[in-house]
């Protein structure tokens, strides 16, 4: 959508000066290296040499890395691991480094290394406490090898972006000693409804992904049975992950809690065109322009977070801060529209308050994913403060100053932009935050 730009949208329209980091460190040595690290010092998997040649097959067929494999841990040591952008722990168990290999390992991680842990990655390192909080969680037990559900709980994440909403699968099911979620991002938990034996007391977290101490980590709960490296799900989801690690895809990793699913709240349409709902709860657009809005209630203070992918150089935004309407213009004139849109053109550009800001482009450009694959946005509204997150990375800070326009209480929505744009969204979901100055 095209708007002229006003006075306090040509005094705003600058790029944000952000703190936070926004990329990792990777070694600078063309195609990513990956090292598949086995060694067992307790319990020893069957599966393990079908777990590295599925990580080597991945590596191949996607054309995004290589991989070494090795059960040596003197491959833990500073130069080796320089040479490395993951390294993949495949059911090790047991005190598998000495001091030494640790302290090699730690200043990998720290220094931007990236980490994946595989099933009894888990069953590692008991005394090592920088290797527990990397892995996320420890290993207490489990019940006999039997199929569940797997709920998965982030859509977004290349890890299991591509999974069905609940994933019904054969596995052994890890009980882990403490839950991880108030650390970590949850990407996928268990319904101990719908197998024997579960002991986490209802809320069972098996998949899951960080940022820890300057480095990436993944970890997956799954991958006990040599039939797992050969299920096509449980190799996207594996790839995922070591994508993930790798920095070849990008995902929002920060803890989240707290926030409710709007998606089958009273969603209307405003406008032409409309949104096709599909069986697994993902919106996409046709026709337009258009709005998708919530009718449910206005919010005041709050966090939105909102999963999303385009084809081509599709138009789209999310906007909020409007008051409610069947006239999709409401939202232009009154509110605020965090762009989706391939086109650098500051004001109008992936991450922009349309005509009022750009999006910082640098840190955007690292964190944004291709079109095809999924990003999120979470938009954070304080007051006139409006902050937009894409990718757990921060890429706009934007003060409303607009007198016709007022962020503190206002409707959200989703725009379906024109005929030759499809974009899709799921998850939205929203939280609300203590209002200030009140």
């Amino acid at each position: 959508m095209i708007r002229a730009l006003g006075a306090v949208a040509g005094a705003t329209l600058l790029l944000g000066a952000l703190a936070e980091p926004s990329a990792l460190a990777r070694p600078d040595h063309g195609t990513p290296r990956v090292l598949v690290f086995s060694k067992t010092a307790g319990f020893r998997h069957d599966s393990i040499p079908d777990g590295i040649q599925a990580v080597r097959e991945l590596g191949a067929s996607s054309g995004e890395f290589t991989v070494d494999a090795t059960e040596d841990a003197t491959a833990f040591n500073k130069t080796n691991l320089r040479r490395y952008d993951a390294v993949v722990f495949l059911s090790t168990t047991g005190n598998v480094l000495d001091e030494t290999q640790q302290a090699a390992f730690e200043g990998y991680i720290r220094k931007g290394g990236a980490y994946v842990g595989v099933h009894a990655a888990a069953d590692t390192e008991y005394d090592w406490p920088f290797y527990g909080g990397l892995v996320g969680a420890y290993f207490r037990g489990h019940p006999a090898i039997q199929p569940a559900d797997t709920i998965v709980e982030d859509r977004a994440h290349p890890a299991t972006s591509g999974l069905p909403p609940v994933w019904h699968r054969t596995d052994e099911w890890y009980d882990y000693r403490a839950n991880p979620r108030e650390s970590v991002r949850v990407l996928a938990s268990l319904d101990e409804s719908s197998y024997s034996g579960a002991g986490m007391n209802g809320d069972h977290p098996i998949a899951w992904c960080q940022t820890y101490e300057g480095g990436r980590a993944f970890y997956t709960g799954a991958g006990h049975t040599k039939e797992s490296y050969t299920d096509p799900a449980y190799r996207a989801h594996l790839l995922g992950g070591i994508r993930y690690a790798l920095g070849t895809a990008h995902a929002d990793c920060r803890p989240e809690s707290g926030y409710t699913k709007l998606t089958d709240g009273d969603w209307r349409q405003a406008g032409p065109g409309t949104f096709t709902r599909s069986a697994d709860g993902t919106w996409t657009s046709s026709g337009g322009m258009g709005l998708l809005w919530y009718a449910g209630r206005a919010f005041t203070s709050y966090s939105l977070k909102v999963d999303w992918k385009v084809t081509g150089d599709s138009n789209s935004g999310v906007f909020v801060g409007f008051p409610p309407s069947d006239d999709p213009r409401s939202a232009v004139d009154h509110g605020h529209e965090v762009q989706i849109d391939a086109s650098d053109v500051l004001w109008r550009t992936t991450g922009a308050v349309y005509g009022f800001k750009s999006a910082d482009l640098i840190k955007r450009d690292r964190a944004l994913n291709p079109p095809g694959e999924w990003n999120t946005y979470e938009i954070r509204v304080e007051g006139e403060r409006l902050r937009v997150w894409l990718n757990g990375v921060r890429i706009n800070d934007f003060t409303n100053r607009d007198p016709a326009r007022s962020l503190r209480d206002g409707h959200i929505g989703l725009q379906n932009h024109g005929p030759g744009d499809e974009v899709s969204f799921r998850d939205i979901r929203v939280k609300e935050l203590p209002v200030k100055g009140r």
